[in-house]
């Protein structure tokens, strides 16, 4: 069992087995893996926003679908993954809302709108999407492990989920 890699939010990490990754809290963000099952190159990101090109001077481009899920894309081919063989698992973009808040009108679309490009990302880089677990109206942490391409959801009050 190799070390569990933290990403943070707005980042994106790439490791192979025996190492796995994990990120925390995903409210309306997505938690997006990528993996090879034949060299277990292994991918996550965690975005917050669907589209960078709304942004001036965005330095940060793990933050958003269309610009993390490529450079994720692009650090896994260097890394030895074959784009043929790629397969994607995302998980994330709950409807989370503060009630009485003015601002939470204009954010509650933002999960779906993340899962939404995301799925649209990966479509257009070729890469299948094989399950997903998004939505409804509660945080997830996920871990994704290498050896298996096994993506293990976990949220408070809810049993572990394996997709």
């Amino acid at each position: 069992m190799g070390q569990m890699i933290k990403v943070g939010m707005a980042d994106l990490k790439v490791c192979k087995a025996p190492d796995n990754l994990t990120t925390i809290g995903l409210g309306s963000c997505i938690g997006i893996a990528l993996y090879d099952p034949s060299t277990k190159v292994t991918g996550l990101a965690h975005i917050m926003l669907p589209d960078s090109s709304q942004i001036k001077n965005n330095s940060n481009i793990a933050k958003f679908a269309d610009t993390g899920i490529q450079k994720l894309y692009d650090d896994m081919i260097k890394a030895g993954a074959n784009k043929s063989r790629l397969v994607a698992k995302i998980a994330g973009g709950a409807k989370m809302f503060e009630l009485g808040s003015g601002a939470a009108q204009s954010t509650i679309n933002v999960g779906e709108r993340n899962a939404e490009a995301s799925r649209a990302k990966l479509k257009q880089l070729g890469i299948k999407l094989v399950s997903e677990d998004c939505g409804l109206n509660y945080g997830r942490t996920v871990e994704l492990y290498s050896e298996s391409g096994d993506y293990l959801i976990k949220a408070v009050g809810k049993p572990l989920k394996k997709i």
